[in-house]
């Protein structure tokens, strides 16, 4: 204890042909850090990067960085395919995250604060105040926050308190009246908003400077005050008698990662239920904890927390930024804000009554948030009260709140219909909403599975099966996201509404197997993992490689979210070495290692974060002009090939397949202005328009909207 980790020397020998995982995953992270210092964004956007950044990285301790530990503590020697050591994996990611910490605090201090000043949103310091509003929080405190707070004494006769996950707390020294040295914890209640809106004032300067930038009303009451502020200025009011020499905020994170062993699990809704509950006491993995902590403070916490030095971070900013998605919620001010977008409907207004109609007539694409999510709500809505339909079959991941599927998956179970829903339980962090939409379909009567043991169902699927003159009919929504109305206006997705007959075939056997007890392993047209994905997406770069190797002009267009996969990863390196021309479009992790002579010089691989969220996945190969094009749910990682059920599904309308191909793709690939390339030395550098036109392929899909 009190050790760091052992001193680890990365040789550049050990990973000439892969990326780290968790430094790859940093590196993305480091570009929405980007984002957050992108003085072209509207500032409160860049605010809600910040807030981003700092929920991507506390997930991140509470998954990857925990297992890391976990596996020095258990003396685990099973390397990735890198050859990093578990510490040196611990680290490389300490050493990135101290060297980032400056460009955190100045994002925050010295750049979005100011600025955000100067438009009339402020976040002020208690000890700056008028003493109005001083009045104005004090009385805040002893009449709303005082009752709810709980000193907890730290000495013989009191145990060390649980501090429980991303909890924020003061660590309080104080000497009574005989002059002995006193240790209490503070947890801040999470019952209260974490930013206090401060009220008008008439008299304010403030006021008038928004009235000459014609603002005032619309801001005038946008400033704030951090609410573990108000509770250091009011201390005394909790330890009366007492000296208060020092109270430094500080927090936890905890290890969240934990599996169900499903023949363990008897009742596997309870088994979720308890491993959230575990998450408030996993190991402590992270301890943040302001700068200015005095050196006995920082020992007490230390030990008392079980941690090594390399897992405490001292931190100049406010701690728990994450919290700065509040600012972003509570300010209403559009000029701050990127201007709203209003996503087209792709149905012909014509068929908007009857999408059956529309879908037999042809396959429709929909590409998210440009396309409206409408058409898959008003979808099931319609199968939910259509007489002729007789089945809706469907996957919920992550559902999100009051969703609006699930509502017209209850609805058509009241009205008749054979309504099965499969509840992956498993989603990480969403398990209690996922609880909550499991029971209320149970309770309306629908058909409620939790999915295969050992595996996460991850494949996004829709069916409706109906009854028509020349017999049933399925109808099929496929998609690359999640059956979430708000998500959809956030991140990219395609989804496909297809009566393929074959398709729709493949989907209503893909059910039985998740629904029953069926042990299909092959299927028509769609690539299902765990079983045949991996197996068919590399044939299909070997085969590229193949006709390359005797026609020429060999071409793999792959964009998703993340790629780490060694097997994939190889075959795409064989493929490179054979001459194929490959783009990759990886969002974040990308395990592959572009542009090194002789491995992978025709690999090109960009990222590119944005507006929106990246979350499409699409698979091309140009099999010598006979070109395949598969949409879906997986990206290539060990844990989607082997521990998920997922789905990719071919594009079979050549329309659709040309839209695609010939101008959706071409737009992301041409990106000057979002997109950032990688290098050969696992770094990526911002690309700039040169001589050429400005491209942004997000703003480019909202302008045109051609597909």
């Amino acid at each position: 204890m009190g050790e760091s980790v052992p001193a680890a020397q990365i040789h550049p020998e050990k990973i000439v042909e892969y990326i780290n995982r968790e430094l790859s995953w940093m590196r993305f992270n480091r570009r929405v850090l980007d984002e957050a210092a992108d003085k072209s964004k509207p500032l409160l956007e860049r605010v809600k990067f910040l807030a981003i950044f700092a929920n991507n990285l506390d997930e991140f301790f509470m998954i990857r960085v925990s297992g890391l530990i976990r596996q020095l503590r258990e003396g685990v020697v099973a390397l990735p395919a890198d050859g990093m050591t578990s510490a040196e994996q611990l680290a490389a990611i300490r050493r990135a995250l101290v060297a980032d910490e400056k460009r955190i605090s100045d994002c925050w201090n010295s750049d979005l604060l100011p600025e955000l000043a100067k438009t009339g949103v402020e976040i002020l310091k208690y000890d700056d105040l008028s003493d109005r509003h001083k009045k104005f929080l004090d009385n805040y405190f002893r009449k709303d926050i005082f009752p709810t707070l709980t000193p907890l004494a730290f000495d013989p006769g009191h145990p060390f308190p649980h501090i429980s996950n991303l909890s924020l707390s003061f660590a309080i020294s104080l000497r009574d009246e005989k002059g002995n040295e006193l240790f209490a914890r503070l947890k801040i209640p999470e019952s209260f908003p974490r930013l206090i809106r401060l009220p008008a004032d008439s008299d304010d300067k403030q006021d008038s400077k928004l009235d000459r930038m014609g603002l005032r009303g619309a801001a005038r009451t946008d400033r704030f005050v951090w609410i573990e502020d108000v509770i250091k200025a009011n201390l005394n009011m909790l330890f009366p008698g007492m000296t208060i020499e020092n109270a430094v905020p500080f927090r936890v994170t905890r290890d969240a990662d934990f599996e169900i062993e499903a023949d363990e699990a008897e009742d596997l809704l309870l088994s979720i239920r308890e491993s959230v509950d575990r998450r408030r006491f996993g190991f402590v993995v992270r301890l943040q904890i302001e700068r200015k902590v005095s050196k006995k403070i920082k020992e007490i916490l230390i030990r008392n927390l079980g941690l090594d030095l390399f897992q405490v971070y001292t931190q100049k900013h406010s701690l728990g930024i994450s919290s700065l998605m509040q600012l972003y919620s509570l300010v209403e001010r559009p000029d701050l804000k990127f201007q709203p977008f209003a996503p087209r409907n792709p149905i012909d207004p014509s068929y908007s009554k009857n999408l059956f109609r529309a879908i037999a007539d042809r396959d429709i694409l929909l590409y998210h948030p440009y396309d409206s999510f409408k058409p898959v709500v008003d979808f099931i809505f319609q199968a939910s009260r259509d007489p002729d339909v007789l089945a809706i079959k469907q996957t919920l991941y992550r559902a999100g709140s009051n969703s609006p599927i699930v509502e017209a998956l209850k609805d058509a179970c009241t009205r008749g219909k054979q309504v099965a829903a499969l509840v992956e339980l498993k989603a990480r962090f969403d398990e209690e909403k996922n609880i909550g939409w499991a029971r209320s379909l149970e309770s309306a009567g629908v058909h409620v599975v939790y999915g295969l043991p050992g595996l996460k169902t991850h494949a996004k699927l829709c069916l409706v099966v109906r009854r028509e003159k020349g017999g049933i009919k399925r109808y099929v929504h496929l998609g690359t996201g999640n059956y979430n109305a708000v998500t959809a206006g956030i991140y990219t997705d395609f989804g496909l509404f297809t009566a393929n007959p074959e398709i729709g075939a493949d989907v209503s056997d893909l059910f039985n197997v998740l629904t029953g007890y069926s042990t299909l392993r092959e299927y028509r047209r769609l690539l299902v993992a765990p079983h045949s994905l991996r197996r068919e997406i590399i044939s299909r770069i070997e085969r590229e490689t193949a006709v390359h190797n005797e026609f020429g002009g060999g071409r793999i267009i792959f964009k998703l979210n993340s790629i780490s996969n060694k097997e994939s990863i190889d075959a795409l390196y064989r493929a490179s070495q054979a001459g194929v021309k490959i783009d990759l479009q990886v969002r974040g992790i990308c395990c592959l290692r572009p542009g090194v002579e002789g491995l992978s010089e025709n690999i090109r691989v960009t990222s590119i974060v944005g507006r929106f969220l990246e979350h499409t996945r699409a698979f091309y190969f140009r099999n010598d002009g006979e070109e395949e094009l598969f949409l879906g749910s997986a990206d290539f990682m060990t844990r989607n090939f082997d521990r998920r059920v997922e789905c990719l599904f071919p594009v079979e309308s050549p329309v659709i397949r040309r839209a695609i191909i010939d101008t959706i793709l071409p737009a992301h690939l041409g990106d000057n202005a979002q997109c950032r390339e990688l290098d050969a030395r696992g770094e990526y550098r911002r690309l700039k328009p040169g001589d050429a036109p400005p491209l942004d392929s997000q703003l480019w899909m909202m302008e045109n909207q051609c597909w």
